[in-house]
């Protein structure tokens, strides 16, 4: 899996479009979410497209992440969510700035606003699952 740091670093290199296709293949990349996860209870609120999040713990007691939407893009900005907090402890996650991890990404200049509208609830999730098991 790719680095956020080696992402971040091709994604400063690259014009608007190409910008979107490494986004679309991040996304691509996701490991797949088994439908029957994708639930009400799964669900994102607050994004235009569908947001799936599903948290799993690994034997260790590190959290796992499945997720998908039904749009390329927003799929690919939750593979970037995903890379500064995938497989790490709840104490970890909760240490971790996901808004300045991704900052350099600049991704409410990049995309529309009904594209990033979502991120927040996504990270307050995701925030919200660590805090349960730290």
């Amino acid at each position: 899996m790719t680095s956020l740091d080696d992402l971040q670093e091709e994604y400063g290199f690259l014009d608007a479009d190409d910008r979107y296709r490494l986004l679309i293949d991040l996304g691509k990349a996701l490991e797949p979410m088994p439908d029957p996860l994708k639930t009400d209870a799964t669900l994102v609120r607050g994004c235009s497209a569908s947001v799936w999040v599903y948290p799993t713990r690994t034997d260790d007691g590190r959290l796992h992440f499945l997720a998908d939407s039904n749009a390329a893009i927003t799929k690919g900005i939750i593979a970037l969510v995903l890379l500064t907090v995938q497989d790490r402890s709840p104490a970890e996650i909760l240490a971790t700035d996901i808004e300045g991890a991704l900052a350099p990404f600049d991704l409410k200049n990049q995309l529309s606003s009904n594209r990033t509208q979502g991120i927040p609830n996504m990270i307050a999730l995701i925030r919200e699952t660590a805090g349960r098991y730290a």
